[in-house]
């Protein structure tokens, strides 16, 4: 007895193909709805854990702080801050980062990668908020405004430190010269500037530094660390700061611009050497004959020629 054969044509689907889709298709339709604001969620547990956002529950307790969430999760990571476990760790500089999107992102300080650009500029960013923040010098939005004067802003940040202003809340004065600061930190730091007090010494040298970031830096002078790469041409700095400054060759950015004249510079203290000549001003002076001059390299050219004799 012949076989019987079943063939199937092209675009034609077998009866346990449409079953598939027909099961698929009843999997997408059922939704889980939320009564309260009408957005559609995948699952149960999805609609039971986002309706927590509306009651307002937590029912996950930190037992070292009190501190509540709403997701198992939320609790887990939280508790990176009392144990110090950090687990991602940066093979460029040895930082250690409890999440691995902040090791993600701090990464881009040492490969210079910035994905998220402005359509309007071509400015580039390590972060989308950092973008997000831009987006309103060019759109002019100031979306948060003071419920006490009108004023409005760009960020909330500058929001809420425009509030101390009416409520005279958290506002800290330096004893030595009225300036004020929204946190005692920062009065802390800028007191150094009066006192003069240096805590931070290397341990290299006998230098000392008001601002341990500062010493940070210049600790790498010794070290010889230079984990910033220019990847134009592969030329190492020991800050982003120099970094960026460095980059400009290749951009041929110039952002800052002479106020009397047209002409740009990339970095403010060749502006500052060049308004000089605009305005007259010779603050560097020759302590053998009293002759000032412009810029500090002029001076010494002056002393080398005519007082080295």
């Amino acid at each position: 007895m012949e076989e019987k054969q079943h063939h199937v044509k092209t675009g034609e689907k077998t009866g346990s193909q449409i079953k598939s889709i027909s099961l698929l298709q009843r999997r997408d339709k059922k939704s889980f709805i939320c009564t309260q604001c009408g957005k559609s969620l995948k699952s149960k547990r999805n609609l039971n854990v986002h309706m927590m956002i509306h009651t307002g529950e937590k029912p996950f307790t930190c037992d070292q702080c009190g501190k509540r969430f709403t997701q198992k999760g939320q609790l887990k990571d939280h508790m990176k801050i009392h144990t110090g476990e950090k687990l991602h760790k940066c093979d460029q500089c040895g930082d250690t980062f409890r999440y691995k999107q902040n090791l993600k992102v701090h990464m881009r300080m040492h490969t210079g990668e910035k994905p998220f650009t402005c359509d309007q500029c071509g400015k580039s960013f390590t972060q989308s908020a950092n973008l997000q923040k831009h987006m309103n010098i060019h759109t002019e939005e100031k979306p948060f405004t003071c419920d006490q004067c009108g004023k409005s802003f760009k960020q909330e940040l500058n929001l809420t430190m425009h509030m101390n202003t009416h409520t005279g809340e958290n506002l800290h004065a330096c004893e030595y010269c009225g300036k004020v600061f929204f946190w005692a930190t920062g009065l802390k730091k800028h007191l150094r500037v009066h006192t003069k007090e240096k805590p931070y010494s290397c341990s290299f040298c006998e230098k000392s530094f008001s601002q341990l970031q500062s010493l940070k830096v210049h600790q790498r002078i010794h070290t010889g660390v230079r984990d910033h790469m220019c990847f134009e041409c592969g030329k190492t700095f020991i800050t982003a700061q120099q970094l960026k400054r460095h980059q400009m060759i290749h951009t041929g950015e110039k952002p800052y611009k002479c106020s009397h004249c047209d002409k740009r510079f990339s970095r403010a203290e060749t502006l500052k050497a060049h308004e000089r000549i605009h305005t007259g001003e010779k603050p560097y002076h020759c302590t053998e004959c009293g002759k000032s001059f412009t810029q500090f390299p002029n001076l010494l050219m002056h002393t080398k020629r005519i007082h080295s004799k």
